[in-house]
């Protein structure tokens, strides 16, 4: 299994709404960087994902979704009305790719970006990098042991 962090702003869809959805269960699409898309690409049903409300106050990681179907094309991209449209995607050129994720849980408190940026085990994490904006990357076991231990969940 592999562990990622995806990113969503809460006032476009946040963990929250997630937990409302029929099933806990949503299709993650809009991604248009190419390096999260290849990331989104490389994820595998079962893989675990830190959910994380960006551009937030605070910005913080919410809780935990698990990814239970692997990428596809994501037809935002062909769709004019769509405020994820690329005129370069198609149905025949797709370019762009989503995942479904499925809530596993919502933290007892959400732990925000300053907080996260004070704690040792995380100082490598891609999301703590100065001028990072990657709205999809990998995690390692240990920062995502260090951050569901800090949001107070069970080992």
């Amino acid at each position: 299994m592999n562990l990622w962090l995806i990113k969503s702003e809460p006032d476009v869809f946040s963990i929250h709404d997630l937990a409302k959805a029929k099933g806990k269960t949503t299709h993650w699409e809009g991604v248009r960087n190419y390096q999260a898309r290849n990331f989104l690409r490389a994820m595998k049903r079962g893989d675990r994902c830190l959910f994380y409300h960006s551009n937030a106050e605070p910005s913080a990681v919410a809780g935990v979704v698990e990814v239970v179907r692997e990428a596809y094309a994501d037809p935002t991209a062909w769709n004019p009305k769509s405020d994820y449209h690329d005129p370069k995607a198609s149905p025949e050129n797709p370019v762009w790719s989503m995942v479904d994720v499925k809530l596993l849980e919502i933290f007892p408190r959400e732990i925000p970006l300053e907080e996260l940026r004070g704690v040792k085990a995380l100082a490598g994490m891609e999301l703590l990098r100065r001028g990072s904006r990657l709205s999809v990357h990998p995690v390692t076991e240990t920062e995502f042991r260090a951050i569901r231990k800090l949001a107070g969940c069970p080992a």
